[in-house]
């Protein structure tokens, strides 16, 4: 009994030592007295002295670091030097890029919850929000998205005139510039409401206002770059282009062919000028068609030592007036029938002077982290935007649709099946709204947050596309038949421009999200990585032995917690939330040091090969996105004031996200070899997975929310444009909803009057004028259910064209 109760306090002790991840001369400590239990009761002198020697070697190794650097992390330093892959000046600018924000709380195991809470709300501005409430409601209300993808296949004169003369092009231009300077949430608000009614617009605005020329000069620019265009790009007077991607460049943009070569020429009647002579071609260039101002991205080669003694200086940015002698652009692509000004342009033997580079001679060779830098903040604003925009319309409109439609004399989004899908896209735009709004608070607030961008403009675009296809399946033929009554079909054809554009998805989310992430947000991995490749070597071994016990001490910590918060469900994690977020931030927490642990096993098993397993690395990074949509989900609730009536949709968003990535982990531990897989599964999920997706009934109570008016529909949908003219569809949908919601009651009346006067069928006027007589329903009543059937042969009507119109 005693042998039991000692080993039960040395468990205990060991547990508590590593949960609190508590120093290593603790450990020391405790494990001593341990020891001195366990020889307490052992007869063999032998034992003993063996015992208490290699515990005296093994606690002087690893509590003098000099000891413990010679026998042990210094031979572990020579075999990760020489493993290590070699990490060009592109990639280790890329990892550089950016900053990171609450996605590193979950990389560690143990999100800081006061830090997450202390996060302010989102708020707008009172110029921010008359903007909103004018120009952008005007511009609105001018756009007609039939007549900009069919007829003219651009926008209309009037609106390029008002676009520019408003601003648009301004909103992140400082207003000592004459630009509107807005904030992030007020950008992705601008956005996400034009692109409500037209994707074009939205595309035409947002690109100035994201990675380009203004962003570009704001930060790098010298004064007097900064004094000459910002006015002019805030006003409208030059319209901006970047031209980054190459035909043999896409994804791979680091290593762009385009080369411009330092050299002296005659320019503009000035004598030997120092310069750069461009060669480039292009394409995929939003805007380039009518760009008056084009960015370039080159490599450039200083062969002749003009600037110094490096030759290959490396990539540089360069803004270029396209009327520039040799500059070819103006012609468009094409892409599918989005007809946004995209287009290739290229050069030849195009000479221009030095002071024309971003930032000028001091800036050139440092285009790559400049354009990392721009894109990890500009990734976070305006694809988001344009794909919440996408669900939150197609929520409004479908979810109409459904309890407008009747079928078998009822609405189809009564049948369980169509109910199905308006509560996914309910749920997903819930959550999709949440990470949008919480993405942009870290821009706000000074961050540039890489992962945390590509996390949203990778699943953000994602969902938006699993929405849009629920959407269409359950309009069916009114989602189909284009024409100015269809709300959905031009965002379903765009669906995967956004998906492609900023950063490929499938790269995305295997190289960003996870590639960068590891080595961003976890606490060891890269101070291990530098302490490696430090040229100084007595110091880069001091560094890695400090940074490899740190990481297993960091590993043993998460095994512990793991084990007991796989055994208890989290029930005993304190977090700081009552009410209902409270159970999801628990689950949450045991998910993060799951994925943690994970993270660690993985790079355990594949070492430096992780990289290129992306089958391993994209699931990791799904597991991490859907960490960070539930967390921004509940944030999203908690600012709101907890409203009881949007409970279930904070339930279905954490539900689904929680499950998804406790899924995703358990797929990636499958993979494993059976000794790690056997390990690391049965200390994380010791009573198997616990995360259930949203049950059924829950799908049923969000979907309820679309299929009538209500503060939480209203909620739901917020930021998005809705017209008041019956003249259009959306309008039509917000008319006929109240109205055949009232008639419901009276039709089921008249259908029981129907079916015994069956000579009545198919003639409405006829069975409403013998209801009245037969006093089944009244003169007003009548009337009711006279103009929901109006109303309801409006909205499902179909538009077709003579045979020369199409």
């Amino acid at each position: 009994m005693a042998t039991i109760l000692i080993w039960t306090i040395i468990v205990a002790v060991a547990w508590t030592l590593a949960y609190f991840r508590l120093p290593l001369w603790l450990w020391t400590l405790a494990i001593a007295g341990a020891l001195g239990l366990c020889t307490a009761h052992c007869g063999s002198t032998v034992f003993i002295i063996a015992a208490w020697v290699i515990f005296a070697v093994i606690a002087l190794t690893l509590n003098l670091p000099p000891l413990r650097r010679m026998l042990v992390s210094n031979r572990l330093f020579s075999v990760f030097r020489r493993i290590m892959p070699s990490m060009s000046t592109t990639e280790r600018e890329a990892l550089d890029a950016g900053t990171i924000w609450w996605e590193a709380d979950l990389f560690n195991g143990r999100p800081d919850w006061k830090k997450f809470l202390a996060i302010p709300p989102s708020r707008l501005s009172d110029e921010e929000r008359a903007f909103l409430d004018g120009p952008v409601e005007e511009l609105c209300r001018m756009l007609n998205d039939w007549d900009i993808t069919h007829t003219r296949r651009d926008l209309s004169p009037e609106t390029w005139r008002f676009i520019k003369e408003q601003r648009f092009f301004g909103m992140i231009v400082p207003k000592e510039y004459g630009g509107l300077d807005f904030s992030a949430q007020a950008q992705s608000a601008v956005v996400m409401k034009i692109a409500s009614r037209s994707t074009t617009a939205a595309v035409t605005v947002m690109v100035p206002n994201s990675l380009g020329p203004a962003e570009l000069l704001i930060r790098y620019g010298t004064d007097a770059q900064r004094k000459h265009y910002l006015p002019r790009l805030a006003r409208g007077e030059e319209v901006p282009c970047f031209a980054l991607t190459s035909p043999d460049a896409g994804s791979d943009a680091s290593s762009i062919p385009d080369r411009g070569f330092v050299c002296r020429m005659d320019f503009q009647g000035q004598k030997d000028v120092l310069g750069i002579r461009l060669a480039w071609e292009k394409r995929y260039i939003t805007l380039g068609p009518v760009a008056t101002l084009l960015g370039l991205a080159f490599r450039l080669f200083d062969p002749q030592h003009l600037l110094g003694d490096k030759e290959d200086i490396g990539i540089t940015l360069a803004l270029i007036p396209t009327t520039t002698p040799g500059v070819n652009i103006g012609t468009r692509h094409h892409p599918l029938d989005i007809p946004f000004q995209n287009g290739p342009n290229w050069g030849k033997d195009v000479f221009i002077p030095m002071d024309w580079v971003i930032g000028g001679t001091e800036r050139v060779g440092q285009g790559w982290r400049m354009l990392m830098d721009c894109l990890a903040a500009g990734r976070a604003i305006s694809l988001p935007a344009l794909a919440v925009s996408a669900s939150k319309l197609s929520a409004r409109a479908t979810g109409a649709y459904a309890r407008i439609r009747k079928q078998f004399r009822v609405p189809i989004g009564q049948f369980e099946g169509v109910e199905e899908a308006l509560g996914r896209i309910a749920g997903y735009t819930y959550f999709m709204d949440a990470g949008r709004s919480f993405t942009a608070r870290a821009v706000d607030a000074g961050e540039q947050p890489a992962v945390a961008s590509a996390i949203v403009k990778y699943q953000l675009t994602e969902h938006m596309r699993r929405v849009v296809n629920d959407a269409m399946d359950i309009q069916g033929g009114t989602g189909i038949c284009l024409g100015p009554q269809n709300l959905i079909g031009r965002m379903y054809q765009g669906i995967p421009i956004s998906i492609t554009v900023e950063g490929a998805n499938i790269l995305t989310r295997t190289l960003i999200v996870y590639g960068q992430g590891a080595i961003r947000c976890h606490p060891y991995v890269r101070k291990e990585m530098e302490a490696v490749t430090d040229a100084d070597i007595a110091r880069g071994q001091r560094r890695f032995d400090s940074a490899l016990f740190g990481h297993i001490g960091f590993i043993i910590s998460n095994m512990a917690r793991g084990l007991w918060m796989g055994l208890t469900a989290a029930c005993c994690i304190r977090v700081p939330f009552d009410g209902p977020s409270r159970r999801y931030a628990k689950q949450l927490t045991r998910l993060s040091n799951a994925f943690a642990l994970v993270s660690d096993a993985a790079m355990l098993v594949y070492g430096a090969s992780l990289k290129r397993r992306e089958k391993v690395s994209g699931r990791l990074a799904d597991a991490l996105s859907f960490l960070y949509l539930a967390g921004a989900t509940i944030k999203r609730f908690e600012d709101d004031a907890r409203p009881r009536e949007d409970e279930a949709l904070l339930r279905f968003g954490c539900e689904y996200c929680l499950h998804q990535a406790e899924k995703t982990l358990v797929v990636v531990l499958k993979n494993f070899p059976p000794l790690v897989r056997w390990l690391f599964g049965g200390l994380l999920f010791p009573l198997g997975r616990l995360q259930l997706p949203p049950l059924d009934r829950l799908g049923h109570d969000v979907a309820a929310v679309l299929l009538a008016p209500s503060a939480t529909r209203d909620r739901l949908t917020a930021g998005i444009y809705i017209p008041k003219d019956e003249g259009e569809q959306l309008g039509r949908m917000e008319a006929a909803l109240p109205v055949v919601i009232a008639a419901a009651p009276l039709e089921k009346k008249l259908h029981g009057f129907v079916e015994n006067h069956p000579l009545l069928h198919g003639d409405l006027d006829a069975q409403l004028r013998e209801a009245v007589r037969a006093g089944v329903l009244s003169a007003l009543e009548s009337d009711t259910v006279r103009e929901a059937a109006r109303l309801r042969r409006a909205v499902v009507r179909v538009d077709d064209f003579p045979p020369h119109a199409i």
